[in-house]
This record gives structure tokens, sequence and C-alpha cells, in this order.
């Protein structure tokens, strides 16, 4: 029996968690708006194909800028206290949630806004995503670290549910009042953020020069092929395969379900996650870990497809929560398997790697979606990407077979070839 601590006994971890809640609901809200927003706006002047295309521009403008930091911001991660980039970066999306306001309250909102705003909290993301994900090491002893990833998880799973839902009724009652709500939100995590005292940062490599210590980062994820392995499936799982980009024309052109609906469909993958999160944090998973990450990109695959060519609202929304759930497996493994075979001091960058593909899948996959909906319409896009994913884990099954042979998330004894160049043999290299 475990005897490992609950990360929620943990002040410091409790105040971490309450913050990627809070966030997480205002960011899930925010999307839902920017997001409504742009495809009416682009409606009243385009027909269904022209604005499928704009609404997935949304995300490519939230990549660009991560794409053109992520360099970067692995290296702040690693140098400067987490808690105040986290704190600095919820202090901008306030920001920018009230600009949006004040150019809703004052009649200027325009698509050039919109995606002004969509740029901001790409800045935003960048540098908060590996602040996160290498604080929460900090906070917790080792053996907790899997029961705090799936708690981590669960935070961000129930904004995603709560966040489309909270963002659609405050639009109903009215667009300021959606925004006020957002800011509010932000506020809250904010005040979660600064009530973290102090822990444990690894000591900048002062002797290595920045450049250096960047391709530190890529360089351990090529050399550690597990690691590599379950960062490039979800990258390209959910490139292909994402659909809620789509969302918008699924409740307005298909389903014909309005915003309501809509907030509904944008929470049904975060329900699904959400309760599997809740099941892993008491039941964490032990054994045949990468097997199981792959059959659940398969069933990911399997759901969105289902969801693709579903004309019931019944139906599409539960193909989405069997998505969320099978997302939730991929996504606990993934992040056990990086932050267990990453040393602390690497986090940063590692963890700057992995929200590039996240963010590629995420954000560009919008883009992606966008485009192909233009070319092909919504309905072929999704499936075509539901029927890419599930090609793409049959061929990583394939190519790293290091995934399926992994049993349990402890790392083996490190061998050099995994091991950064400057600290091999354990002497610091000029």
């Amino acid at each position: 029996m475990s005897t490992a601590i609950h990360p929620l006994r943990i002040a410091n971890y409790r105040s971490y968690w309450l913050a990627r809640l809070a966030s997480t609901i205002a960011q899930s809200a925010l999307a839902i708006v920017l997001g409504w927003q742009v495809y009416s706006l682009a409606r009243e002047m385009m027909d269904i194909r022209e604005a499928a295309f704009l609404l997935g521009m949304i995300g490519l403008a939230q990549f660009i800028p991560l794409f053109l930091l992520t360099p970067i911001v692995g290296v702040v991660a690693d140098t400067v206290d987490r808690r105040w980039i986290v704190r600095g970066t919820t202090t901008l999306l306030m920001a920018n949630v009230l600009w949006l306001g004040l150019a809703t309250w004052e009649g200027w909102i325009s698509l050039p806004v919109l995606f002004g705003a969509a740029v901001l909290v790409g800045v935003a993301r960048a540098f908060a995503g590996p602040a996160y994900g290498a604080l929460a090491p900090n906070l917790v002893p080792r053996e907790s670290l899997p029961t705090a990833i799936a708690l981590g998880s669960i935070a961000m799973q129930v904004g995603f549910i709560a966040g489309p839902s909270v963002g659609g009724i405050l639009f109903a009652i009215g667009p300021i009042t959606a925004y006020a709500g957002i800011a509010a939100m932000f506020g809250v995590a904010l005040a979660m953020l600064l009530t973290i005292g102090r822990v444990p940062q690894p000591p900048a490599q002062k002797d290595r020069r920045p450049l250096a210590r960047i391709v530190d980062g890529f360089a351990y994820v090529k050399r550690n092929r597990l690691v590599q392995a379950a960062i490039t499936l979800d990258l390209f799982a959910v490139l292909l395969a994402g659909a809620t980009a789509l969302l918008p024309i699924y409740a307005r052109d298909i389903l014909h379900v309005g915003p309501t609906g809509l907030g509904l469909l944008a929470a049904g993958m975060g329900i699904g996650a959400s309760l599997t999160g809740i099941f892993l944090s008491f039941r964490p998973m032990s054994t045949d870990v990468g097997r199981k990450m792959l059959i659940a990109v398969v069933i990911f695959g399997l759901a969105i497809i289902t969801f693709g060519i579903s004309r019931s609202f019944a139906l599409s929304l539960a193909a989405l929560i069997v998505a969320g759930s099978a997302d939730m497996v991929s996504m606990y493994v993934r992040g056990s398997l990086i932050q267990l075979h990453t040393p602390d001091e690497m986090r940063g960058r590692v963890s700057a790697v992995s929200q590039l593909t996240i963010s590629a899948s995420n954000e560009l996959g919008e883009a992606e979606s966008g485009l192909l909906a233009a070319l092909l319409g919504p309905v072929a896009a999704v499936v075509v990407g539901g029927v890419g994913a599930i090609a793409i884990t049959l061929l990583w099954s394939r190519l790293f077979p290091e995934l399926k042979q992994a049993k349990t998330f402890d790392p083996p004894e490190a061998p050099l070839s995994v091991i950064p160049p400057e600290t091999q043999h354990g002497v610091a290299q000029p």
C-alpha cells in the first residue's frame, strides 16, 4: 500500500491547483467568447467555408508567438522563479480581457482586435506552460508526482467543462458581463499564486551559454526515445483529429443548437477527461502504461470520427465525452513519463518542447481544421482527422517500440545516451 502523501494535503500545491482551476475556467470561457464573436462577425461578411477558415486562423494567431518564443521560455522557466512567471502571465491575461471589455463597451470591437487578443493569449501561454509544468514537481514529493499530475489534469479538465458554460451564460447576459467575469476569475488565479511560498528551484547553469542551454532541451528530447515518442504521438494525433475549432460550425449550422449547445459541446471533452482524471487520482496507473496510451489514442480517433458523422446532439456530445476520457489517459501517461524521466534542472526546457508540440497539436490543429474544412467541408475534415490519428498511432507503435515496452513510469538507470553531455561521467564539460 502506497505511503505517498496526497498532494492536496500540501498547502503550496493546493494554491497551485486552485490557480490552475480558476485560470483554466477563465481561459476556456475566453476561448468560447472569442470563437463565437469571430465566427459571428465573419458570417456577416462571408459564407460558411470562408468563415470556417477564419475561425481556424484564431488558433494560428495563438500558435505563432508560442512557436517563436519556445526557444526562450524553457530557459526562462529554468532560470527565473517559476512562481513569478505564472503570476506575470496571469496578470497579462487579465489585462487582455479588460482590453477586450473596453473595446466592446466603446463599440470598436472588430476582427483585428479579436485576433490581437489571441496573439497576446499565445504570448502568455508560451511563458506560463513551461513554468506551470516545471513548478508542480517542486511542490510535492517524487512519489506523489503521478497523483499530482492527475489532479492538475483534473483542474484543467474541470476548467474545460465549466469554462465554456460560464462563458456562454455570461455572454448571454451581455458581452461586458462576460469579460468582467473572466477578468475576475483571472484575479482569483493570481491571488492563489501569490500565496505559494518559496519552493526549491535548481540553480541556473551559469557555465552554459543561453543558446547551448536551449539546444540541450531539444537534444535531451531527441536522445530519450520514450519521451520523444510520448510527445510526438500527441502532436500528430491531436493535430490531425482536433475538432474543437469547428464546434461553432457544428453548433450553428450542422446540429443547430445555438450558443447554449455550443457551450455543452465545448464542455464534452472536459467532462470525459475530468471523470477519468478523478478515477486516476484515486487509482493511479501502474502497469503497461505505454500500451494503454496507444490504445487510448486509437479510441480518441474513433470517437472523433463518430462525432464527425453524427447528426444527433446527444450522440455528438457522448462521442466528445469518450474522446475526452481517452485524451485524459494519453495526457496522464505522457505527463508522468516526461516529468519522471527528466532531471529537474531541465524540466523547464523539456516542458517548453512539450508545450510547443501540444500547442502545435491544438492551436496549429485549429488552423489545419479550418483550412481542411474550407477545402472539404467541416464533416469531411473531422472524419479524415480521426482516421489520420488512428493511422499515426499504428505507425508510432512500430517506429517507437519503447512506448509499447514501457511497463511503469519509473525510469531505468539512466544510460549515458540520455544524460546531458555536459554532465556525463559526473564532470562538467568546458
